[in-house]
């Protein structure tokens, strides 16, 4: 692993991207945004992401001046700069003179120029021209006092086709198998007589040839997270050879499957994303579920504070209804965010944009341009709010749980044709599963197969379809070190080239979890089944539930069911068993379970397990997080419902930050509690 640079900020970062190439004709507008900006408690700004037409007018013909004085000028009024390179939106120029800079899609077409992320990763002129302009914004802008940190690009994502792709696709093959008969060994090319004679024959999947090898699918996927990774380095690299040393970041987005974001750790410093919830869509107490989630995948991704670098202060203007964020939804969103890790709460945008694609997306400034709106004066109101609460800047979460959500398994999984193919319940268990944890109030940490499991006391394990290269014994050392393992259906069925595994599933821990999995049903849209309670269960269960889409008959050897199904066939066959291994216990979930059943298990398991809570009582639609610092014990506790609530603490825990001992905690409000380690 790369050593990382240490980010550190001494306070709450507040504030967002800003773009003040719209504004350079009205030089007026910046005077204005600066007083607007002091009002509004923002301490940085994240510039020159989509600027490079205006850093770079004609090829050659650099113009950062007007960036290097606005730096100065926000510096000078106590704004600091989160410093981006400009290769998200390439100038048009570069696509007329390098027309090879332009994607190729799956069906070999070459895109015209526009959008945004429309550029080959592969490209060697691309590769120069992002090189030559990063290096320059290193030397001439990135070592400014007022420079904090580096944005690599901007939500990195999609894929190319090209030529140059297809070599590099190969060569990267070469490198992982080293003989095209291990290749067709591992990819069982033998299917359809499919079988490759070279390298040279490999194509990347596609809708008009190959996209029915599995193998293929799965390779290509992780070979487009290899080549952006790689881009992504080479501009750490571009802005280091410039002479600027600075922290980096790249901003990551929300459950987005089109890259595998582990992969980047060695690029990052400090992991930050973009957070645009569809507020308001579903019941509150579950859009903030969803919300923690992302918060606590990418702080697990470098297990250190993270940054929210984009949220929306108002609406949007992509998704599918732009909705307003209600009164009080601006603070609670981004102290959520702080709650669960992050040492900043930022917007997009600072300053509304006058025309094209994102003029009515919303933004702290709007076209009216006064300090005399509601956004405005919630954001002041947030402002404010992170200054009182700087004392946990740097601060650790410290999680005793874990969920295992996989990139790569996923995409094995959504593309395994099996039992359903109108989809498969992996995000959404994946959610039922971390909500239930969080509801007891534990920290919990979202990670990967790659990753340790040492150090927890729950591992939560959704689907595992894919069984990445050494998982199994990981699952099977926790549990036997004492370990709690909760696994569901359709485990460890596939290896990590998407070959099903012989002699019986979930591969190598069927041991472990005492059973052996026979069957999987898929159910139809709108059909259900039921899970019933089994007298005198160790867990003691007593009231039925039901479960949908996936139920996996399973063959018990030595493990307790604790649930049986309810009807059809299998009526009587389990659906949750719990096997003690070692010094720990293996559970498994035989079928696709409402929430309240994972909560009330997880409930009846810490509970069981006497494991250590925050709070004793967590009403529904309440949110309890710690952070931790070397003498205090942070706990922030959220109300997501539409009514007060009213909580109940610890003794030695002293009231910190809002809340009311009378009123108790309004709607969408947030109060933290502090007690000494």
């Amino acid at each position: 692993m790369a050593e990382h640079i240490k980010f550190k900020t001494d306070r709450l970062l507040h504030g967002g991207d800003y773009n003040p190439e719209q504004w350079l004709a009205y030089p007026e507008i910046l005077e204005k945004d600066i007083e607007l900006f002091k009002k509004a408690g923002i301490n940085v700004v994240t510039m020159g992401m989509f600027s490079w037409s205006a850093l770079e007018p004609e090829e050659g013909k650099y113009n950062l001046e007007w960036l290097s004085e606005i730096v100065e000028r926000l510096y000078r009024n106590g704004i600091y700069t989160i410093l981006g390179t400009p290769s998200g939106a390439r100038p048009k120029w570069l696509a007329e003179k390098y027309p090879q800079v332009l994607r190729v899609d799956g069906q070999r077409r070459r895109d015209l120029f526009g959008g945004r992320h429309n550029h080959c990763y592969t490209s060697p002129a691309y590769r120069e021209k992002v090189w030559q302009i990063d290096k320059l914004l290193g030397e001439e802008i990135g070592n400014h006092p007022g420079v904090i940190l580096l944005h690599i690009s901007n939500e990195f994502g999609g894929e190319c086709h090209c030529p140059l792709c297809q070599e590099a696709f190969r060569q990267w093959l070469k490198e992982k198998y080293g003989t095209i008969e291990e290749l067709n060994r591992r990819w069982n090319t033998i299917f359809w007589s499919h079988t490759y004679q070279s390298f040279d024959q490999v194509e990347s999947p596609s809708p008009r040839g190959e996209s029915m090898l599995h193998a293929l699918n799965l390779d290509w996927k992780r070979f487009v997270t290899h080549q952006t990774a790689d881009f992504a380095e080479k501009e750490k690299e571009a802005l280091q050879a410039g002479g600027c040393y600075k922290p980096v970041t790249l901003n990551f987005m929300d459950d987005f499957d089109g890259l595998n974001y582990r992969k980047f750790k060695d690029v990052i410093d400090v992991a930050s994303w973009d957070s645009y919830p569809e507020w308001h869509r579903k019941p509150e107490k579950i859009t903030a579920v969803e919300t923690a989630m992302q918060h606590d995948f990418m702080r697990s991704l470098l297990k250190k504070p993270f940054l929210l670098m984009e949220s929306s202060p108002s609406s949007t203007n992509w998704q599918d209804v732009s909705k307003l964020r209600k009164p009080g939804v601006i603070q609670a969103a981004a102290l959520q965010a702080v709650a669960h890790g992050s040492d900043s709460a930022l917007y997009f945008q600072m300053r509304q944009s006058r025309g094209a694609s994102e003029k009515f997306h919303g933004a702290v400034i709007d076209h009216y341009g006064g300090a005399d709106t509601r956004v405005f004066r919630e954001v002041s109101e947030t402002g404010k709010a992170l200054e009182l609460l700087r004392e946990v800047v740097g601060t650790q979460v410290s999680s005793s749980a874990a969920v295992v959500y996989d990139t790569e398994n996923r995409w094995a999984l959504l593309d395994s044709q099996g039992p359903r193919n109108i989809g498969m319940p992996y995000r959404e268990t994946s959610q039922k599963m971390y909500g239930a944890v969080r509801r007891q109030g534990l920290n919990t940490d979202v990670i990967d197969m790659e990753d340790s499991l040492e150090g927890y006391k729950i591992a939560l394990i959704p689907m595992p379809y894919l069984f990445r290269a050494g998982f199994e014994e990981k699952v099977s050392r926790f549990v036997e070190q004492g370990g709690i393992a909760i696994m569901t259906f359709w485990s460890g069925v596939a290896d990590d080239t998407d070959s099903c595994f012989l002699g019986g599933t979930p591969w190598k821990l069927m041991d472990v979890f005492g059973l052996r999995s026979m069957e999987i049903d898929g159910l139809y849209e709108g059909e259900f089944n039921g899970a019933v309670p089994v007298q005198g269960n160790s867990l003691g269960l007593n009231r039925k539930y039901s479960c949908k889409n996936l139920c996996e008959l399973v063959k018990v050897s030595d493990a307790e069911v604790l649930m049986e199904y309810e009807k059809d066939f299998y009526q009587g066959m389990p659906v949750l068993t719990c096997k003690k291994y070692g010094k720990g216990k293996a559970y498994y979930v035989c079928a696709d379970m409402e929430q309240e059943f994972y909560t009330d298990v997880l409930d009846r398991i810490v509970r069981q397990e006497n494991l250590e809570v925050p709070l004793k009582t967590i009403p529904e639609g309440i949110e309890v997080c710690t952070r931790e610092s070397s003498e205090w014990i942070y706990t922030f506790v959220q109300n997501f419902n539409h009514q007060p609530a009213k909580i109940s603490i610890e003794e030695n825990m002293e009231r910190w930050f809002g809340g009311d001992e009378d009123d108790g905690i309004p709607e969408y409000g947030t109060a933290v509690y502090r007690k000494r380690k």
